[in-house]
């Protein structure tokens, strides 16, 4: 039996390892794909205090390394559910069972999808949610973007230099992005932006060739020729297997105090999972922190 099961192995999950194991817990992390959850995918970190310039990959890593010679097991299965008892907790996995006294939800979120018809049908073939991941393939080709926010800024900047062109479509008239981060995509001669739009259709036989986009002020229907769509339009929280046992807000979040509590005395949500305002690597690393050390303090009182 665990003392500590941790559900996701990114930086909040990975973070609450390191602080469980410091405290001389029996901690056990699952994950379902690859360890360091959507930092993997930032070319470069910026804004995390005392390490302005690092990859997302490498931060990944190095708290990989850390959580595991600090003793804790991670183990790469999916968690298909979970159960909640007055002694214990049963963390089912599509290929094991786990018993655990406390469980620390960290499962992050996932892309959001726009919806349309042959969305899923080209995934892999022009249609993407990760440049760090494909924008290779799309070397000297014309790529678009669809999003506002960082993510979108970034997937921008990071396929100017490899693409020819680069276009930036979003629905609004401003971005929701940092004002820094739009300016350096303002200099960047090969990026242009489409603003007031969104895109409405897909096109092409067994791969993405054309896009169709909508104006958002008069309706105006245009169609836009492209190799690669980046879609980066913002993220669901991957809470849907513990709805029937944790409480969630409207958005599908999971509902903690400012200590990472859940209504249910024993388990805990860390980073993006939970509902909170601000979302980002320093906030996961806080959340991790503070999950873990609740579950052992809750553990000690027990």
């Amino acid at each position: 039996m665990y003392d500590i099961v941790i559900i996701g192995a990114g930086t909040a999950g990975l973070t609450a390892a390191i602080y469980a194991c410091r405290a001389n817990k029996k901690v056990l992390v699952l994950e379902s794909d690859v360890y360091g959850g959507q930092i993997v995918k930032t070319l470069r970190i910026e804004n995390y205090p005392a390490t302005p310039h690092i990859s997302g990959v490498d931060f990944a890593k190095s708290l990989y390394a850390q959580a595991t010679n600090l003793g804790a097991e991670i183990e790469f299965e999916e968690v298909v559910k979970i159960e909640n008892y007055d002694d214990r907790k049963i963390v089912v996995t599509a290929d094991n069972t786990y018993e655990t006294a406390t469980i620390v939800i960290a499962t992050g979120s996932h892309d959001k999808k726009l919806g349309l018809d042959r969305e899923d049908e080209l995934f892999g073939h022009g249609v993407s949610y990760c440049a760090t991941c494909d924008g290779a393939l799309y070397s000297g080709k014309d790529v678009a973007v669809v999003g506002g926010g960082n993510t979108a800024l970034y997937e921008a900047l990071y396929l100017c230099d490899i693409a020819k062109k680069v276009y930036l479509i979003h629905r609004r008239d401003e971005f929701r992005g940092d004002l820094a981060l739009v300016d350096k995509v303002h200099k960047k001669a090969n990026v242009e932006f489409i603003m007031n739009s969104t895109v409405t259709e897909l096109f092409g036989d067994k791969k993405l060739d054309r896009v169709e986009i909508t104006d958002t002020t008069d309706g105006k229907v245009s169609e836009l020729r492209i190799a690669g769509l980046f879609i980066a339009v913002g993220r669901e929280p991957s809470t849907r297997i513990f709805r029937d046992i944790v409480e969630l807000d409207s958005n599908g979040y999971i509902k903690t105090d400012e200590a990472c509590h859940t209504n249910i005395p024993g388990i805990f949500a860390a980073g993006d999972v939970r509902t909170k305002d601000l979302r980002q690597l320093v906030t996961a690393t806080s959340d991790g922190a503070i999950a873990a050390t609740e579950a052992v303090r809750y553990l000690n009182q027990k």
